[in-house]
């Protein structure tokens, strides 16, 4: 049997036992998040909003879509904080703005208390999962592209280069996150490379 190599990537397999079955809301949880993590969220949101990926790019310009994004980039920075002990409470409270926002929006769009909290935990349940997908396909051997096809284009048409330029953006995404200063990250402070022009992969960063 070949020798496997190591990527850096932190698997959920390491994570804390009695904690990788639980909701992503149960996992993260706390009271208050601080200012690091909301100046991080907001980040993600923003990047999750650029035109780019769903003209370039192709995703969904729907809720699911919207939603997906955020997934995928929370997932990137969450991992990134994971991956040192110093910044596991920075990823709990990330988590828990990320959902205290959808949360908010939920109510903003005439949900009830009880619909919410269904839909959130519907949703947290659903992130749980893109979480070990994305986890494995950035894993040496893993299927970046078959994991983007399923949940960030779900139903959707995506070409074979537009999957390429997808899984190179998130690649970049993960290199650019390991090699940042964490002091910075830790104070909230980051940004994602830059999107694929119309579908062209961007050169892979090392």
């Amino acid at each position: 049997m070949a020798a496997q190599v190591s990527t850096g990537i932190v698997p959920l397999s390491t994570w804390p036992a009695g904690r990788k079955r639980l909701s992503i809301l149960q996992l993260f949880r706390r009271r208050h998040s601080n200012e690091a993590a909301k100046q991080l969220h907001q980040t993600i949101v923003a990047q999750a909003r650029q035109p780019g990926f769903y003209t370039a790019l192709g995703v969904p310009d729907t809720l699911d879509g919207r939603f997906e994004l955020i997934a995928l980039h929370g997932f990137l920075v969450l991992h990134r904080l994971k991956a040192d002990p110093a910044g596991i409470g920075l990823a709990r409270d990330v988590a828990e703005t990320i959902f205290d926002d959808l949360d908010a929006s939920l109510r903003e769009m005439g949900a009830g208390d009880l619909g919410v909290g269904k839909r959130v935990k519907k949703m947290g349940e659903a992130f749980y999962g893109r979480v070990a997908a994305y986890d494995a396909g950035l894993a040496a051997g893993g299927d970046l592209e078959a994991a983007l096809r399923r949940n960030l284009y779900g139903t959707a048409q995506s070409s074979a280069e537009t999957l390429a330029a997808a899984a190179g953006y998130v690649r970049n995404c993960y290199n650019a996150l390991k090699e940042c200063n964490f002091s910075d990250l830790m104070k909230g402070h980051l940004k994602f490379p830059a999107l694929p022009a119309y579908g062209v992969p961007l050169p892979a960063r090392h």
